[in-house]
């Protein structure tokens, strides 16, 4: 009788506690935290969550919210997030893939805050993960890389080997292929996403290697900087990283985070906002392609404007088959695509990549 009693008390507890975490909260008290794995000064992935932060407050009048900057993907983050709480936060937004299980500790000791993780993959009652489908405009800036290398190597500067980072190459690679199918695209690891340096250094090696193009996915503009010092030609991330390498920029593939930020405010506010994984695409608005080079050809242009289209229509996606695998296998079948499940979990790298993935 006991344990049924505790049992019932548990479950009693357990739905007050989410129902609590889902009581509407009005614009001026929310006060969210944002906190960033790197410095908003970066002119990159830190930076373009802020400017999804301002985009935010100027849309909800009478929001007041704050930022923690360069918090590490450790225990630390839980000691930041419930400094904030303590000072009055509503709503915590965690911007780094990293903060995951420390979102998820604290939110079960705050039921009543609202969680926010960027890029995660575990919810909670009070929990909602946000992602945008990056690959997209990574494969149309691929088109643009494909046809801009002259000696058939592209480097690419890579964070981390994860899933969201190998399906950004992939997708990249299969966009540089259509236009170039002896194109290579050869890969270096950082073991970081912010380090300028490193970054540059890594450019300056793939350069070394004979590559005259490089492709990034890490948070600063160290690589187009070395890049334009380099003479190379550089697709950048994030943001428009023409003002790191302004003679030798193609495009960015880019984020629109302020679209969540205003989009959670306001849901939070009527009361409707509600646990749930979201990875909105290039139709959504979360993710685009920034303004094109002068020096690009029209007719890539207007490859790069077709094929995107077709991703907008919502007819075709960049993970449809036939796709070969690294070793020359058929990895996605004709006729095939890949679905959330197997894009968001992807740990191979299509043909064309030269790389491994360490485990």
């Amino acid at each position: 009788m006991k344990k049924v009693l505790l049992l019932a008390l548990a479950l009693v507890t357990a739905f007050s506690a989410a129902a609590f975490a889902l009581a509407p909260i009005k614009v001026e008290d929310q006060k969210p935290v944002f906190i960033y794995v790197g410095p908003v000064t970066d002119g990159g992935y830190n930076y373009m969550h802020d400017l999804g932060r301002q985009m935010m407050e100027k849309e909800n009048p009478g929001i007041k919210s704050s930022i923690v900057e360069s918090v590490p993907e450790g225990p630390d983050a839980e000691r930041v997030m419930e400094t904030a709480i303590r000072n009055g936060a509503k709503v915590v937004y965690a911007n780094s893939f990293g903060y995951m299980d420390h979102v998820i500790n604290v939110a079960k000791r705050h039921p009543e805050v609202y969680f926010n993780h960027c890029s995660g993959y575990k919810d909670a009652a009070n929990v909602s993960t946000y992602f945008g489908r990056m690959y997209q405009p990574r494969y149309l800036s691929g088109l643009v890389a494909g046809n801009a290398t002259k000696s058939n190597l592209i480097g690419y500067v890579a964070a981390y080997p994860i899933p969201e980072v190998v399906r950004g190459i992939n997708a990249f690679t299969l966009g540089v292929r259509k236009v170039n199918p002896n194109a290579k695209v050869k890969v270096i690891w950082l073991y970081s996403w912010h380090d300028p340096a490193k970054e540059k250094e890594a450019t300056k090696a793939l350069f070394d290697a004979k590559c005259d193009t490089v492709a990034m996915h890490a948070d600063t503009g160290g690589a187009p900087q070395a890049a334009e010092e380099l003479g190379m030609w550089v697709v950048g991330y994030n943001y428009p990283m023409d003002k790191y390498a302004p003679t030798r920029h193609l495009t960015s593939p880019v984020w629109n985070w302020g679209k969540y930020y205003d989009y959670s405010t306001k849901h939070i506010a009527k009361g409707t906002w509600k646990s749930q994984q979201i990875w909105w695409s290039m139709k959504d608005g979360m993710v685009d392609l920034s303004k094109i080079s002068d020096s690009v050809p029209e007719n890539i242009k207007k490859l790069v404007a077709s094929e995107k289209a077709k991703i907008l229509d919502g007819k075709w996606d960049v993970f449809t088959g036939p796709i070969k695998g690294q070793d020359g296998k058929i990895a996605v079948p004709e006729g095939k695509s890949l679905n959330d499940g197997e894009m968001l979990s992807m740990s191979w790298f299509v043909e064309g990549v030269e790389g491994t993935i360490p485990k």
